[in-house]
């Protein structure tokens, strides 16, 4: 019975964790006319992951989940055009399922299924860890090309202004 309750002390308990509101989330790329840049700071999502003296030491599940037309650039037909190409009528949220969580010095490779306009792709996405107070921040970024999830670069002015097919996410999420 001693035993029992000598390794049971010694277990860490998973714990889950809700996303805080207002994650930080740019999509940068560039166009022929200039660079570009849309934000957002509307998406769910739960890290499920074991904790000790202050900082993440495992993560068993982490998903998030931003409704696609949260994202705005300030311009309504920079907008509509992104909405058209991100197929947001059927499509309507893009998302990020963990796989596997691998730790390295002061952050994770997160391998996981990134879903961009109905297509789901597996990806390694390098992020930094920060810690406090029960809260923990997760910042990196992913880049890829929009064909890679069938996502024809927007075009405006009857194809004079061409989007580059080169975009960049850059995200700050905190759960707590």
């Amino acid at each position: 019975m001693i035993l029992l309750l000598l390794a049971a002390s010694g277990v860490q308990a998973q714990e889950t964790y809700n996303l805080e509101p207002k994650a930080a989330l740019a999509i940068s790329g560039t166009s022929t006319l200039h660079d570009w840049e849309m934000t957002s700071n509307t998406s769910t999502g739960k890290l499920v992951a074991t904790a000790k003296a202050g900082k993440l030491e495992k993560i068993a599940s982490l998903a998030i989940e931003m409704p696609a037309e949260s994202i705005k650039s300030g311009k309504k037909g920079m907008d509509k055009n992104a909405y058209k190409a991100l197929k947001t009528a059927q499509y309507k949220n893009v998302k990020f399922d963990l796989k596997q969580a691998v730790k390295t010095g002061t952050g994770w490779n997160l391998t996981g299924t990134f879903t961009i306009a109905g297509v789901a792709k597996e990806v390694i996405i390098a992020v930094k860890e920060t810690s406090t107070a029960g809260k923990f921040t997760l910042s990196g970024n992913y880049s890829f090309n929009l064909t890679d999830y069938k996502i024809d670069p927007p075009t405006a002015m009857m194809g004079t202004i061409k989007t580059g097919n080169a975009v960049k996410i850059t995200f700050t999420v905190s759960f707590k």
